[in-house]
């Protein structure tokens, strides 16, 4: 199959429409899910919605992105064109992200690559040897990378190749980006929205595990994750949250084939702070186009489709399946 260079259509200019506009997007054929909740090693809960087929046909999984679920819009997408080919989908919701608020005090961040790894070694365990490839949306790309990095030569041993979509590769360049100007009052405050809901939740059980005022107050990334995020999951403030959760500094040692795209207009990530060829291993393909926003990728005329990125990342994991 041959999929072209990204090009985005004349009638929708810039960044910002080209990331809010498809988050709109619906077509008019849905997606039938099957749910199965798995019980975490730590005792608590993960939700999992499957898009079932042939058990020898090859199992796509899909980490979502922040505050997203198995019915963001990228989601969708990608399960009816998998469903169309015949192979078999999985959206493992992190903690929270289901409808239901996890039972522990920690939740999910963008550095969670441990939870990454057990969910795709579980899959890999369970999956009777058919191929498994996995694609990681925004913050499930930083997470899905920055474990591809960690493993190695491991990973190939659980999948056979992965794919980042606008991934916030550089959380200290991303932070201050979201935080300022029309970004903080299009995206950060959206995001604040359910944050802070989900983080007040969770102190009305665990009443000491951060700063109430704090965590009420925050209206940026950057006072609630130094507020929240950081010291729920052990670390020390939101420099080093930011500084130890970003997957650009692993992209030099992932070994498994792996697809990176980023558009260079994406609102969430500045294009100074994308990899250089030297920067990613020889096993990562970097695809940079000039437009596309933040998990946007719209094509055609007016009113457009998402098709170009499920096809893109069908290409990518034929070639090695």
């Amino acid at each position: 199959m041959t999929t072209h260079a990204y090009h985005a259509p004349r009638w929708l200019p810039g960044g910002h429409l080209q990331t809010i506009v498809p988050a709109f997007w619906r077509a008019q054929q849905g997606v039938t899910y099957r749910r199965e909740r798995w019980i975490t090693p730590d005792q608590d809960f993960i939700d999992l919605d499957w898009l079932d087929g042939p058990a020898d046909a090859p199992l796509v999984v899909l980490f979502h992105g922040l505050e997203g679920s198995s019915q963001s819009h990228y989601a969708l997408t990608l399960m009816r064109h998998i469903e169309q080919l015949g192979w078999r989908g999985v959206v493992p919701h992190f903690r929270g992200c289901s409808g239901e608020l996890n039972l522990l005090p920690r939740a999910y961040h963008a550095g969670d690559s441990a939870e990454v790894d057990w969910i795709l070694r579980r899959l890999r365990q369970h999956n009777n040897g058919a191929p498994i490839v996995a694609v990681g949306v925004s913050l499930g790309g930083n997470m899905l990378l920055k474990w591809s990095g960690e493993q190695e030569q491991a990973a190939r041993d659980v999948v056979s190749a992965v794919a980042a979509i606008s991934a916030p590769l550089d959380l200290v360049a991303a932070g201050p980006v979201l935080d300022a100007g029309l970004n903080k009052h299009i995206y950060t405050r959206e995001f604040m929205r359910t944050l802070k809901t989900k983080a007040l939740a969770k102190l009305a059980t665990y009443p000491t595990l951060a700063d109430h005022k704090r965590v009420t107050d925050a209206t940026t990334f950057h006072e609630f994750d130094d507020a929240f995020t950081a010291p729920v999951h052990g670390f020390k403030g939101k420099d080093d949250y930011w500084a130890r959760s970003s997957s650009k500094p692993w992209l030099r040692a992932i070994k498994v084939p792996a697809l990176v795209i980023n558009a260079q207009n994406d609102p969430f990530l500045p294009a100074s702070a994308l990899p250089t060829r030297s920067e990613v291993a020889r096993s990562v393909e970097t695809e940079f186009p000039l437009h596309g926003g933040h998990v946007g990728f719209l094509s055609g005329t007016f009113p457009g489709h998402l098709g170009w990125l499920p096809s893109r990342l069908e290409n990518h994991f034929r070639r090695h399946l």
